[in-house]
């Protein structure tokens, strides 16, 4: 390596520093889903610059997804996956599937990528921390109300035990499940986990790590990636079309979570390596970014 090449990675950490001073102590929700989730190796990557963010100061809490392997394990089953509105139709069967898919793989294989490289995660359930109702979908046309399961909605969370986690230099790693009063399981979209969890904690950023590259004004060009919208820019957004579909109930949770205290809200693809480190530590970001105004 050449003593410029050098100077070039102390210039990396040069830029970095007002941005690690000023997030020191500050809680951080990441939403961990999508394709890079199924590739290992981006996996680990992930992880490991979690670990990094929670070494140099700031307090993570991560909230994973697992639809893809929940649906590969229904499929080796023999149960028939089905989405209304983008939700997963979720009997009696799905839901200890769900159950099972998310604790005993997806969040242990998470906890044991953080121990790998010198953290220190925790496995934390969402039965244990969020309160759920049942949730009905709606047929857009019709206005009708659609029984999709045991799919639920959070009406409150206890965040007691990811603040207890936190204050002994853990890192929470959460599944997205809940359980009403009666103590039925139910499951919970992963967006909708995470937003409702960074709401509660007040958390300074709450980031979406997904496999798109953020918000684009054309979908079909990621050239045209918005950089930051202003909450009092969403409604018109949404009126011309840039923002729809699966994107309305991020959107909409986000700005919930931004007026509840939330500072910023970053979407990133995290297909990216080291795609969080750029989108935090660097003045130009690489994803989309919503603050209040």
């Amino acid at each position: 390596m050449t003593v410029q090449e050098l100077i070039n990675k102390a210039d990396v950490l040069n830029e970095a520093l007002p941005f690690i001073q000023e997030f020191k102590d500050t809680i951080a929700v990441v939403k961990f889903g999508g394709s890079a989730m199924e590739d290992p190796e981006l996996t680990r990557k992930t992880m490991r610059d979690i670990v990094l963010l929670e070494a140099i100061g700031m307090k993570m809490v991560v909230v994973h997804g697992g639809g893809k392997a929940i649906s590969a394990r229904l499929k080796h089953l023999g149960v028939q996956t089905r989405f209304v509105n983008g939700l997963r139709v979720t009997d009696e069967t799905t839901i200890g599937v769900v159950d099972d898919v998310l604790h005993n793989d997806t969040n242990k294989h998470l906890v044991e990528c953080i121990a790998a490289v010198g953290g220190r995660g925790v496995s934390l359930s969402g039965k244990r921390i969020m309160r759920a109702e049942k949730l009905f979908s709606e047929d857009r046309i019709t206005g009708e109300k659609l029984d999709i399961g045991f799919v639920g909605e959070v009406v409150a969370v206890d965040v007691d035990p990811i603040l207890d986690a936190l204050e002994y230099n853990f890192i929470p790693v959460i599944t997205p499940l809940a359980m009403d009063f009666y103590r039925q399981v139910y499951n919970i979209n992963a967006d909708t986990a995470a937003c409702e969890i960074a709401k509660a904690l007040k958390a300074r950023k709450l980031v979406f790590l997904s496999d798109v590259p953020g918000i684009l004004s054309d979908p079909r060009n990621e050239a045209s990636l918005i950089s930051v919208i202003r909450t009092s820019e969403v409604d018109g957004l949404i009126a011309n079309g840039v923002l729809s579909g699966g994107m309305l109930p991020k959107i909409q949770s986000s700005v919930a979570a931004i007026r509840a205290g939330t500072r910023e809200v970053h979407m990133i693809d995290g297909r990216t390596p080291h795609s969080l480190l750029l989108e935090i530590f660097t003045n130009s970001g690489i994803g989309t970014e919503i603050i209040e105004g």
